[in-house]
């Protein structure tokens, strides 16, 4: 019997300290973009985003993540100061469809259910795999860019609506109950490609983008209103600095742990 009531012991503690487990939940918040249209953070154009999260906890420290996300991003020239956007006059949005996986790390110990350990900031790194599709508005009518190759893209060599990219994110969680928790935390996304908002080098060869996407092409590469402005292979854009996706996100999740104790069967007197 005392072999019985030690083993009891030593699993209440097992679970106390592993907290193995699942959380699963969902997530709301807003999502911004930097880049060639949006250089800096600018509170007037951010978007909507959510998704779902499924996360396995290997300890009190560690954890493997999985979210599904959706985020909309854009930005507008005509909304910047810079005398050279607003010339430029581009504008695009486009809705993120995401999947990404990352190793999550607790600062402090973290124990669902915990009287004392109910709260830790957090980090995580992964990578993401997400869809994009950069529209431009025009009278009121959205029309899709990658099509129209506006940088001169021929076939092939327009750029792909599926990229990748490095998964970062900041956070902190706080445990309402051994059930419940919630998280809030700052991501980030630096993606692969430099067109998720269709600019990163320079005017096209206005002839070539007719033959290929005819005046609509011609129209969406410079929509520019200034006389001269955009002549062929002026920059349109910067190639050297990568597009960003950010998100901030508040989370519930439900946890779903168990006990990882040995069978009482295999105690051996």
């Amino acid at each position: 019997m005392k072999k019985i009531g030690f083993l009891f012991i030593i699993c209440f503690a097992l679970n106390a300290s592993a907290q193995k487990g699942w959380e699963i939940g969902g997530w709301l918040g807003t999502a911004w973009y930097t880049g060639d249209i949006v250089p800096t953070f600018d509170m007037s154009q951010i978007g909507p985003a959510a998704g779902i999260v499924a996360k396995r906890n290997f300890n009190e420290r560690l954890s493997l993540t999985s979210q599904f996300n959706y985020a909309r991003i854009g930005g507008d020239d005509a909304k910047s100061t810079n005398n050279f956007q607003l010339q430029r006059n581009l504008n695009f949005v486009t809705n993120i469809f995401e999947w990404s996986p990352s190793l999550e790390f607790n600062f402090f110990p973290y124990f669902h259910g915990s009287q004392t350990e109910y709260f830790t900031p957090y980090v995580y790194v992964g990578f993401s795999v997400f869809r994009f599709n950069p529209k431009s508005t025009h009278n009121d009518t959205k029309t899709a860019l990658q099509p129209l190759g506006t940088e001169g893209q021929q076939g092939v060599s327009r750029y792909r609506l599926v990229t990748g990219g490095w998964a970062y994110g900041i956070g902190i969680k706080y445990d309402f109950n051994r059930d419940w928790s919630i998280n809030a935390a700052i991501n980030g996304r630096r993606a692969v490609s430099d067109y998720l908002d269709d600019v990163s080098t320079t005017y096209p060869n206005y002839g070539v983008v007719q033959s290929n996407s005819g005046s609509e092409g011609v129209f969406f590469s410079n929509p520019s209103p200034v006389d001269g402005f955009g002549e062929t292979g002026t920059q349109r854009g910067d190639s050297k600095t990568a597009d960003n996706i950010f998100m901030f996100s508040v989370s519930i999740l439900r946890y779903f742990g168990r006990l990882e104790c040995p069978p009482i069967s295999t105690i051996k007197n």
